[in-house]
């Protein structure tokens, strides 16, 4: 049987693309917590890796499609679901414990560096956990704050290269809350405001729950996010954006 060419070409660059992904259950903030890991392939040395977190009312889902775009790049992407609601001192903490144990090997072969990335209230509760040892850079996804600013503190107090890609004040990001942020870094690596988005562009991907609350989600501007976000976790490990 012969395979037309145009398929076989199909085929070939959807093998190219494919990564490995499974789920485990790890003990984080002292409760177990289920964590999505992709990796470029099996048994692949990875460039590095990078821990997502979702938003408030979330899941690890939400994170999937960014997790499978940066594992495709040779890191090894995990998308963890966070133990509590909004705590975010238990929130923050689950991070520290998921960057450990990805750095310890606890997931693929152990790997040094880490960026953190976190949407919406992860982007809060990701930055608390920017100083766990081994993390190299922050991006926020359309983040928001607290009322007492808890977030614009530890942006401040950032000593690592920290990179917003947000969206114009809506009543989901809290009026812009966390827009400050950007002036606030000590090393910032980019601030890039995606006009007319929505809080729901900046899931990969997003569902009908956020769109009903938060405004439709745009092809366009969801591309947009992407290429801003995978620049900005790639930048700390000298790899090209391949688009």
């Amino acid at each position: 049987m012969r395979i037309p060419f145009a398929a076989l070409l199909a085929a070939l660059a959807l093998a190219a693309n494919a990564n490995e992904r499974r789920t485990v259950e790890l003990t984080a903030s002292a409760l177990t917590i289920a964590v999505d890991v992709h990796l470029a392939a099996p048994g692949a040395t990875p460039r590095g890796g990078v821990v997502f977190a979702h938003g408030l009312l979330r899941s690890r889902e939400t994170m999937a499609g960014f997790a499978q775009e940066l594992a495709n790049r040779g890191l090894v992407a995990v998308a963890a679901d966070m133990p509590t609601i909004a705590d975010a001192k238990a929130n923050a903490q689950a991070l520290r414990d998921v960057v450990a144990a990805l750095r310890s090997g606890r997931f693929s072969a152990p790997v040094d560096r880490v960026v953190l990335v976190g949407f919406s209230m992860g982007g809060l509760w990701s930055i608390l956990a920017a100083d766990a040892p081994g993390v190299v850079g922050w991006v926020g996804l359309d983040p928001v704050d607290l009322p007492d600013a808890r977030g614009l503190e530890a942006a401040r107090a950032l000593r690592i290269p920290a990179a917003l890609v947000r969206a114009p004040a809506t009543p989901c990001n809290a009026y812009g809350s966390a827009a400050p942020w950007g002036k606030s870094f000590a090393r910032p690596a980019g601030d890039t405001l995606v006009a007319d988005a929505t809080h729901c562009d900046f899931e990969s991907p997003t569902d009908g729950w956020c769109r009903f609350f938060c405004g439709e989600s745009d092809a366009a501007r969801e591309r947009h996010v992407r290429d801003a976000l995978l620049a900005a976790v790639l930048a700390r490990f000298g790899v090209p954006t391949i688009r």
